[in-house]
């Protein structure tokens, strides 16, 4: 049996596969990388799966499982390409999609664009008042709903045609009746169309973050569902009978009907792959505090793993493309920069490169597909760092030739500089970009990196990881075994997982044994609720997993922080580890606590948790001995940072054994990424495969 990882990409499609079938020197391990395909993803993905188990000799009918990120949901917010979406809400409120917060972004700032106004994610004509009122605090019932409206509604979307019809309500996550009879009219009236609640999406309180959400799901929903599914159909015809996972924002897995019903939760799907990645690869080397960095095509992902535990994004902080959505995420940031990152002289004459990339087509002028502008990818082929023979393992061919005339006609020209110069101008600019956003991720948020490995990975991230580490003082770089496909990695190292919420308003500082055994039945409901969820999986009762959440503020605070319950039943004998997990939470965010402060529960969160059989990873055979020759594949010029131009000798990775060790000027290559080993640094290879790179004495 196997199992498969496989991510999608701006540029290329990443796959592990996993088997004790695979012989040799593998291990049980295979990696593959082919290129996306941006007009279907799904194209790509099934190409990749029967590539690479053609290549390990595994049979389609016997792969296990496969666990997929995709980026189709979040292509669909950047491109603001998603589904017409109709709307019925509380009458008097039919604008809180535009109004928001009543704040701007950046509030002096004339040309800042407002995502919510200038591209709503529900146009106002087609969000629709009905008459119904539920009030606070109990959730009773001040106005009926009016289930002539609804039908009246539901046939005027029916006529617009819309793809997608939200229902929210005021206070629903008090009581959801409204907008679940609601839905059951709708759907009399819309059958094949995409419907959703805002409690069935953000069961929690805030209007408009709610509302939001419910929105977005819908907006990418039916792109999503078509996706997901025609995907498991396409599988299905080629033989394939495996369950298929998909990967979440918040580092867990789901099922395919998961992802389709809650897309969401599937925003950040990618990225997550790739944090998850990282910490597993920390996990081999025994390397708690850790910087990831995953440099694909397009992107750069950044996230900070301290004491390896991958930390959630504060409520506050969760949006995708300038829209609020509260659905859990891992913390990290993504910034346009890439191997595919276009470099430009802008109108000011100013030397720029990102956002803008040319993706998996045309790709880097290199690539012979019709590029013409330069890239990050030409500048490292210009400088001697990628070699036309050996990209990606010989899989793509490359022409130097092109990414000289890139250059040459559109930088160097123009900015009066040598071939060189122009090149390794592109990269100290897009290094620069990057080592600002590794710091607002760190040192912004009281994070030393001087305590940190930085976990350079993707493509083009073991190229640019040094230069990284020495601008953010960070300790070391390390770099995964297979760092080119980590994100991929990450997918078969993480768990099933599911969160579900209720919306509460306790003060638990002064909380009374009545109000904390109202708390531990809605917490055993939902309990309740996520075990269901994971029978539905087929995870037996002895291994499903449940931590219990509060989300928490000192009262008058806006946003909330989250704490973890104690084991026991809540009582007021044990209330106090709550309280002081909530103050360790806020003091670890914003550096203090303010232990003589009330604390108010504005949210309960079970996490169902499934434990799955990690990644094994095969040790590598000792050896020892610096700069070995045998694993030494040629030498050739290469220019580095420092403007040096040195010949510079070319290993195979895979000929590198553990305890060996290859000092700089030195290139690694290996079929899915590249790695630069400057003058003054040298690599250690751990047990597991792992490089560590540091600067030497």
């Amino acid at each position: 049996m196997a199992n498969i990882g496989v991510d999608v990409g701006g540029t290329f499609t990443d796959l592990i596969l996993e088997s004790e079938a695979i012989g040799g020197n593998s291990g049980g391990v295979m990696v593959h990388k082919v290129p996306s395909t941006p007009e279907d993803q799904s194209i790509g993905v099934i190409r990749g799966i029967n590539e690479i188990c053609e290549m390990a000799g595994v049979a389609l009918g016997d792969i296990e499982k496969i666990v997929h990120g995709t980026t189709i949901a979040t292509n669909s917010v950047i491109e603001y390409d998603g589904a017409e979406v109709g709307m019925l809400t509380t009458r008097g409120f039919r604008d809180i999609l535009l109004l928001a917060r009543g704040k701007r972004p950046h509030n002096f700032s004339m040309q800042f664009d407002v995502p919510w106004q200038s591209k709503p994610l529900v146009k106002r004509r087609n969000r629709i008042a009905i008459s119904e009122r539920i009030l606070p605090p109990d959730g009773r019932v001040e106005v009926a709903l009016d289930e002539g409206e609804v039908r009246a509604a539901a046939e005027l979307l029916k006529r617009r045609g819309v793809d997608a019809v939200i229902i929210c309500f005021m206070f629903a996550f008090l009581n959801d009746a409204h907008e679940l009879r609601a839905k059951q009219i709708v759907k009399e009236i819309l059958p094949n169309t995409y419907v959703s609640c805002s409690s069935e999406v953000a069961d929690v309180i805030r209007e408009y973050e709610r509302f939001s959400t419910a929105a977005m799901n819908a907006f990418i929903g039916p792109r999503t569902s078509f996706y997901l599914g025609n995907l498991r159909n396409a599988l299905s015809a080629e033989g394939v009978r495996a369950e298929i996972r998909i990967m979440q924002s918040n580092g867990g897995i789901t099922t395919i009907d998961g992802g389709s019903e809650r897309p969401v939760t599937i925003l950040m799907s990618g990225p997550a792959g790739g944090v998850i990645g990282g910490k597993w690869a920390g996990d081999l080397s025994g390397v708690e505090n850790l910087i990831t960095v995953d440099i694909g095509g397009t992107s750069a992902d950044i996230s900070v793993v301290p004491g390896g535990e991958v930390r959630i994004m504060n409520p506050r902080d969760t949006n995708v493309g300038g829209y609020p959505i509260l659905t859990p995420m891992i913390d990290l940031a993504t910034i346009g920069a890439g191997g595919g990152s276009i470099a430009y002289v802008d109108e000011g004459g100013a030397f720029r490169v990102g956002p803008r990339s040319a993706g998996a087509d045309p790709g880097p002028a290199c690539y012979g597909k019709g590029g013409v502008e330069p890239t990050v990818t030409d500048a490292q082929v210009v400088l001697g760092r990628l070699d036309a023979e050996q990209f990606l393992g010989g899989g793509v061919a490359i022409d130097p030739r092109l990414s000289a005339q890139a250059i040459e006609s559109n930088l160097s020209a123009k900015l009066n500089m040598s071939l060189e110069e122009a090149a390794l101008g592109v990269i100290r600019v897009i290094n620069s970009n990057m080592a600002l956003e590794i710091r607002a991720n760190s040192v912004a948020k009281g994070i030393d990196p001087r305590d940190y490995s930085l976990v350079a990975f993707g493509g083009a991230g073991p190229l640019h990881g040094v230069a990284l580490a020495k601008t953010v003082a960070a300790r070391e770089v390390l770099i995964p075994p297979a760092p080119g496909i980590n994100a991929a990695t990450g997918l078969l190292a993480t768990d099933t997982q599911y969160e579900f919420t209720r919306s509460v308003l306790i003060a638990i500082s002064a909380a009374d044994a009545g109000e904390l055994d109202t708390l531990n039945d809605q917490l055993d409901e939902l309990v309740a609720q996520a075990s269901a969820a994971l029978a539905a999986d087929g995870v037996a009762a002895a291994a499903r997993k449940f931590i219990r959440i509060a989300e928490c503020r000192y009262q008058g605070q806006g946003f909330e922080l989250r704490a973890e319950f104690p084991t026991a039943t809540l009582d007021a004998g044990n209330k106090q580890v709550l309280i002081d997990n909530f103050h360790e939470s806020h003091r670890r965010d914003y550096g203090h606590a303010f232990e003589d402060q009330n604390i108010e529960i504005i949210t309960l969160r079970v996490i169902a948790v499934a434990a799955t059989e990690r990644l094994n990873w095969p040790k590598l055979a000792p050896g020892k001995g610096k700069n070995p020759k045998d694993a030494v594949m040629y030498a050739r010029a290469t220019t580095f940072d420092g403007g040096e131009t040195l010949e510079t000798p070319r290993y195979d990775r895979a000929k590198l054994a553990a305890g060996q060790s290859v000092a700089g000027p030195a290139i690694v290559i290996q079929q899915d990424s590249t790695v630069l080993i400057p003058p003054g640094y040298a690599a250690e290879v751990s047990e597991f495969g792992n490089l560590h790179v540091r600067e030497t004495a």
